[in-house]
């Protein structure tokens, strides 16, 4: 009788790879957030050598020059080339082109780094509160006290008490992201600890790491997808946010945000600096969230559409 029992969840399993990678192919959100997604990090690998100069290059003679002016950039060796600022030059000279560029390299690094940290460490956490009573009063009671800071001004916080890098941006945005993931798996740990077949291989026996990999991880494997997918929309946006407000990543290292910042004050007069970057932002932004839309319709058996 206990086999029959432990086998009954067979019937119940998550649809076979070939299946679901049909139904990701046919997903048009899935396709849009894709493409947009990957051009974005085709233009962040291949920046050396889509940036036309060096995007942190001082020029002053080439001040707030207008998309597709020209202007003359002296290299380290002295010598003088011809340029064209496809979207024009900011108030120091610099090629805003370039820098949009090269940008994406930090919103990228920061959107997926906070994401892959925030899934394992909230996965963690969580498959310890959701699976042993002992630590769940303890765990969630920090968590909640996590969750009343609001995000943005915990991340502020973090990054004002320690030096200004990339790295401290990354995990300045993680921490206020990691409750959120943490209520997740717990919730799905508790819905999965009552069933049928997790009793039955109790039990039998099993013992408590591989009741946890073969039974508990399965079914929090797609969540943690999806999930992930809106924590990186998140992490981008709170990067550009901290850089636009001076704190995030150093002045010099480019960024969406604090290319914009550089360009409010000449905004009325020269809109380039603010609209070019702005346009990526919210592009990558809305790309990761229909993205992971998609993938919850698809990998979700109560919300995938049937064909």
């Amino acid at each position: 009788m206990a086999d029959v029992i432990f086998d009954a969840p067979i019937a119940q399993a998550p649809a076979k790879p070939r299946a679901v990678f049909r139904g990701l192919l046919h997903n048009p959100a899935i396709l849009f957030g894709g493409t947009v997604i990957a051009i974005v990090l085709l233009m962040a690998l291949l920046a050396p050598w889509l940036g036309t100069i060096d995007p942190t290059g001082i020029n002053p003679i080439a001040r707030n020059k207008v998309p597709g002016a020209e202007f003359f950039f002296r290299t380290d060796t002295g010598e003088r080339i011809r340029m064209v600022a496809w979207f024009g030059t900011d108030g120091l000279g610099r090629d805003v082109y370039s820098r949009v560029v090269y940008g994406a390299r930090v919103s990228l690094l920061v959107g997926v780094a906070v994401a892959v940290i925030s899934v394992v460490c909230g996965l963690f956490i969580g498959l310890l509160a959701g699976f042993f009573r002992l630590f769940d009063a303890v765990i969630m009671r920090i968590m909640d006290g996590l969750m009343a800071i609001p995000a943005i001004l915990l991340a502020i916080a973090m990054v004002s008490l320690f030096r200004s890098s990339v790295w401290t941006v990354i995990i300045a945005i993680t921490v206020p992201q990691v409750p959120g993931v943490v209520r997740l798996v717990r919730s799905i740990v508790l819905s999965v600890r009552e069933e049928p077949y997790v009793e039955a291989a109790v039990t039998l026996g099993t013992s408590t790491p591989k009741l946890l990999w073969r039974h508990v991880l399965p079914n929090t494997i797609a969540p943690m997808i999806v999930q992930g997918t809106f924590i990186c929309a998140s992490a981008i946006l709170i990067e550009a946010i901290l850089s636009f407000l001076g704190i995030g990543v150093p002045p010099e290292v480019p960024t969406w945000g604090n290319i914009m910042a550089a360009g409010r004050e000449v905004f009325s007069l020269f809109p380039h600096n603010i609209i070019y970057p702005g346009v990526c932002l919210a592009l990558t932004i809305l790309a990761v969230n229909v993205l992971g839309d998609g993938l919850r319709d698809t990998l979700d058996p109560k919300m995938a559409k049937r064909v």
